[in-house]
Order: C-alpha cells, then sequence, then structure tokens
C-alpha cells in the first residue's frame, strides 16, 4: 500500500453521522477527526494490523506528483513478493493466507 493512501470501507464523516449525529447534534471537524483516528486506515495501521503485507515509498510531494518513480517503485515491490510467493507450493500458500485473513480482527485477548 502506498505510504500516504488510506483504505476504508466508509469515509470519516459517514462513520461519524453514524456513530455521532444523534438527537440533532450536529456534526463537527472534531467528529470527523476522532472518526478517523477509530477508523485506523492509513497504510500504517493496516500493516500493523497484518492486513496489507508491505508500505511503499511515495516521491516527495506524495504518488501524483512523480508517476514514473510510484510506478516503478510499486513493479519492484510487486516482482519481490510475486518472486516470494511463486516458490511456495499451493498448499502452504493457501494456509497462510487462511492464517492471514483468520488472523484479522482479532484482539490481544482473544490472542492470549
Amino acid at each position: 500500500m502506498l505510504e500516504h493512501s488510506i483504505y476504508s470501507v466508509i469515509s470519516p464523516e459517514g462513520c461519524a453521522a453514524i456513530l455521532w449525529k444523534k438527537n440533532g447534534n450536529e456534526l463537527t471537524q472534531e467528529g470527523f477527526e476522532k472518526a478517523s483516528d477509530a477508523l485506523k486506515f492509513t497504510a500504517q495501521d493496516l500493516f500493523e494490523f497484518g492486513v496489507i503485507d508491505e508500505i511503499i515509498s511515495e516521491p516527495v510531494g506524495g504518488a501524483h506528483r512523480d508517476l514514473k518513480e510510484t510506478a516503478s517503485a510499486l513493479g519492484k515491490v510487486l516482482k519481490k513478493h510475486f518472486s516470494e510467493l511463486i516458490k511456495k507450493p499451493v498448499d502452504e500458500l493457501v494456509e497462510e493466507r487462511y492464517g492471514k485473513f483468520r488472523a484479522m480482527g482479532k484482539t490481544a485477548e482473544e490472542e492470549e
């Protein structure tokens, strides 16, 4: 995942509206920021949770500033991961993927 990208199934505004717009309360920038923090949707968050395998560095100013450099960095990471994956037997790959996806969403208490 690119280092400055985000991934979420809902926007911070949508999340805030669902969680905190009750009894006619107005939504605020503070509510949006609270929702953003709660969603944990940055590349760094998702890497820490094991959802993504690697964070890809972006050019100075962001990926959109230098598309060739971004594409090159992405290509290098994809080649690296594909070359590692192609060496593994299919049954091992399936087992690893299964374990990875089953572990998503677990809390520290559940792991004990």
